[in-house]
């Protein structure tokens, strides 16, 4: 009934479980798993902290063969599901698989750096302007220091600040897709 050829299959995880369902999964014989992830810095409350998560949250790939692995490989730890259409699996070729491996570079884990543009709606996280959002104006010193154009008080004000303070509506993962 399954495929005694192996291939690379889309698996569901638990949430923030991917990289430990697919490490688990490289114990099964005849089992190879990919888990592409990303790492970014994130502006918070407590200043920029590093952050890693998968390329495709609660998703990772595992290649194997059906006839061979199917139950093994769906009752392993932090695995919901393996993603087909019915009871129809439905495999990924190689070709993606390899196009992104070359996209990451190589890497598992691929930095990204969320950057801002001018143009781009940005919102102050320190301060007593905390909270308030502007436009970015200009970008000086390397992206060290930026202007943006707020409106404040009924006027619009042009003010600089450290980029290190303020916090896009960009994604790492909108960075990633982008390039």
């Amino acid at each position: 009934m399954f495929s005694d050829q192996p291939a690379w299959y889309v698996i569901h995880s638990k949430p923030k479980c991917e990289h430990l369902a697919a490490s688990m999964m490289l114990g099964l014989p005849d089992v190879e798993t990919y888990c592409p992830r990303i790492r970014f810095q994130r502006n918070t409350k407590r200043g920029k902290v590093w952050f890693v998560e998968a390329l495709f949250p609660s998703y990772f790939f595992a290649r194997f063969a059906p006839a061979n692995s199917l139950r093994a490989v769906r009752y392993s730890q932090n695995v919901i599901r393996i993603v087909a259409f019915g009871d129809q699996l439905i495999s990924v070729t190689d070709e993606t698989i390899r196009l992104l491996r070359e996209e990451m570079e190589g890497q598992d884990v691929k930095i990204v750096q969320v950057g801002m543009n001018v143009g781009d709606t940005v919102e102050l996280t320190e301060g007593p302007l905390r909270g308030l959002k502007g436009i970015v104006n200009s970008i000086h010193d390397g992206q060290e220091r930026v202007k943006i154009l707020m409106e404040f008080l009924g006027r619009e004000s042009l003010i600089e600040v450290d980029a290190t303070k303020l916090l896009t509506d960009h994604t790492p993962r909108d960075v990633f897709i982008e390039r």
